[in-house]
């Protein structure tokens, strides 16, 4: 029995609108075979599926073919489409990017001018079937996951990022519809969304180190890595044209084929270095890519601020003595461990860690993720969590059930603090289990969470959820 064209489309996944575009060329007129594959740019076998699958609602004329006038309508949903002449779209794109929380300042971001949000939101449409795709984004201040939304209500979309606030803004435009997670990719990606990606678009930071970070996670999210597409934004100064060849070379190691690159796609307000214009990378993992497992990423990734590949790294050896010397305050075993959430180590007794590169979220997970009978954490004194009574209420508030907390300003130094939590006596289960699946730790979980863990919840999620 020949394939239905559902069938045909199916065995496409997320690259079948040129498959669309056929559909729609025989809907008009009579095509040939050279026709068809020349403006739809579907292969010459998938258009001849096509053909074989349309079976009777096909005519037939020498070597042309046409939908038979009759049938037309029942494939009408494959008729062009044009947004772009809806003004309304760019001007809430445009109060969308307004107001958009400032960046956090350790993470060097230049926000996309809402123009670039609404081109590539339509791009990522007419490249892709985003009505059967899922789409992730990693990171998105440049909110290109509203944009797609406004585009097309039915995509399955999630976001994953640094910043709790920037998570907050798309939860509340979106009215939930987005799925958003915390992460910081260089300690991992959230499990619920690892292997499970059509498409995934992401703006990284312009290092080799950033790039080949953010495109191995990338990997990681997808599925079928040969079948899905990586949309990466990269910009280099053509006066240096050395770095370009770095950071192509971290995406070819990571097994990538570039299917194109497009040329000052993207525009910003500032990066004027590179002429406030990235172009758009789409890249197709290669069979090497299966066998990239991530693993952790430096700290180190950004091309300016506190946390680029310049900076000064680890604190010095004297303050982290005072650390260690807080930490095993009546008698404790000291541990010492590197800056780690993304999985469930063994319970210490006092573990010590520097978060001194902390750009703002990292105290908040290292407490959740950690089980111990005293954690000690150094951290900035400017830390956001610690600048206002109000913020160490809230602070106090998420973590009391598990740890009481005592907050050193002006400790070693006045440029440092040290957080020391020590467990309550009778801790809630889910705070000490927050690698869990919330499925299996609580039953008074909305549906859209229960693959997701503790762990991974922006904090206003985990606000309501602890509340």
């Amino acid at each position: 029995m020949s394939p239905s064209v559902d069938d045909v489309f199916a065995a496409h996944g997320v690259h079948v609108r040129p498959l669309h575009q056929v559909i729609s060329l025989l809907r008009t007129d009579w095509r040939d075979l050279g026709e068809l594959v020349r403006v739809s740019t579907a292969p010459r076998r998938s258009v001849e599926d096509v053909l074989n699958a349309l079976g009777d609602d096909l005519e037939r004329n020498e070597s042309r073919f046409r939908l038979a006038p009759a049938t037309r309508e029942k494939y009408a949903r494959f008729g062009a489409r044009d947004r772009k002449s809806d003004p309304g779209l760019l001007k809430t794109i445009t109060s969308y990017v307004e107001n958009v929380p400032a960046p956090l300042a350790a993470l060097d971001h230049v926000q996309a001018t809402p123009e670039t949000v609404l081109n590539r939101a339509l791009w990522l449409d007419e490249r892709y079937d985003l009505a059967t795709a899922k789409l992730l984004f990693l990171g998105d201040h440049d909110l290109t996951s509203l944009a797609v939304r406004a585009l097309r209500p039915d995509a399955d979309l999630t976001v994953v990022d640094l910043d709790d606030r920037v998570l907050s803004y798309i939860d509340e435009l979106s009215e939930r519809s987005i799925r958003t997670l915390h992460t910081d990719l260089r300690v991992g990606l959230p499990p619920s969304v690892t292997g499970r990606m059509d498409l995934v678009f992401s703006d990284p930071p312009y290092t080799p180190e950033g790039m080949g970070l953010f495109a191995a996670r990338g990997v990681q999210a997808l599925a079928e890595p040969s079948d899905g597409r990586l949309l990466l934004a990269y910009g280099y100064s053509p006066r240096h044209p050395a770095l370009g060849a770095q950071v192509q070379r971290a995406l070819a190691t990571l097994g990538l084929t570039f299917e194109a690159i497009l040329p000052d796609f993207n525009r910003y307000f500032g990066a004027q270095a590179i002429g406030s214009a990235a172009d758009l990378y789409v890249c197709q993992p290669t069979a090497k890519s299966k066998k990239n497992r991530g693993g952790k990423g430096k700290a180190a990734i950004y091309t300016h601020g506190p946390q680029s590949v310049e900076s000064a790294g680890a604190a010095k050896p004297s303050l982290l003595d005072k650390l260690h010397e807080i930490a095993t305050e009546g008698g404790l075993a000291l541990e010492s461990r590197p800056v780690d959430w993304s999985v469930s180590g063994p319970e210490g007794d006092a573990v010590a860690m520097d978060l001194s590169a902390d750009p703002g979220p990292w105290l908040l997970r290292t407490l959740l993720g950690t089980n111990a009978r005293r954690l000690a954490l150094l951290v900035p004194n400017s830390h956001p969590d610690l600048t206002n009574a109000e913020a160490q209420g809230a602070l106090n508030r998420l973590v009391g059930a598990k740890y009481r907390l005592r907050l050193l300003r002006s400790t070693p130094d006045n440029r440092h603090a040290i957080v020391v939590a020590d467990a309550v006596e009778h801790q809630e289960e889910l705070l000490t289990r927050a690698h869990a699946r919330l499925a299996n730790v609580s039953l008074d979980v909305p549906p859209e969470l229960t693959d997701a863990r503790l762990i991974d919840l922006p904090r206003h999620r985990l606000a309501e959820l602890l509340g």
